[in-house]
Order: structure tokens, then sequence, then C-alpha cells
């Protein structure tokens, strides 16, 4: 990830390219492809000059995403829970589970299925 007037330099030349692309080139895509697009804005701050105080006010600001325990429903209807919260219960690629719903407290409850086969 370039820094500085590195960075700068760098963004300049590819400023006729849409956002994405210039933070792609300038190197702040994380391991899984994502454009790290916050890191990037705040590299280009701090490279103008401009001291930003630490997000989370330590180390912590350089391990990126963190659990928020916060979701949303998403447009398209879905709901992701994601890699934080799967890592912390141990649940791996492929498992299965039931969904049981309790609208009475508004509760989602996802059950292993065990020893079931995947059929329910």
């Amino acid at each position: 990830m370039l820094v500085g007037k590195e960075l700068l330099d760098k963004a300049r030349s590819l400023s006729n390219r849409p956002e994405d692309e210039i933070a792609r080139g300038c190197g702040y895509v994380g391991p899984s492809g994502r454009v790290l697009r916050k890191s990037f804005y705040r590299a280009l701050v701090e490279a103008k000059g401009y001291k930003l105080p630490s997000s989370s006010g330590g180390p912590a600001a350089s391990r990126g995403r963190q659990a928020e325990f916060r979701t949303r429903v998403h447009g398209n209807g879905n709901l992701l829970i994601g890699h934080a919260y799967t890592r912390r219960l141990g649940l791996e690629p492929g498992q299965e589970f039931r969904i049981e719903i309790h609208r009475e407290s508004g509760a989602i409850w996802l059950l292993p299925l065990e020893n079931e086969g995947g059929k329910n």
C-alpha cells in the first residue's frame, strides 16, 4: 500500500479512473480482493498533511473489521451474519442448520443439523 508522496502521485496519475480502480492501483486491496476504501481515503488525507486521530486509539486499528454484533437486512432480503461471528462460534464451511423463527421475541435460532444427513 502506497503512502505519502508516492500515494498522491499514483492517485493523481489514475485520477481519470473510477475510485475503486485508483484504490486498487495504489495497493489498497484486502486478502479477499475487497477494496479497502476507508484505509485508502485515510491514507490520502494523511498524505495531504492532516493528522487524523486513531479510530480505536491503539494497535487494534490495523486489524481490519471488528465484530459489532449488529447487522441489517440487505435490499435483496438477505441477512448476513459474517465471518467474525461464524469464526467465534467455530462454524465450518458446509455445516448445515435448521432455522427456527420465534416471532414473539423476534429471535432467529440456528440449530445445527447433526447426524441428520442434512435433511429435516
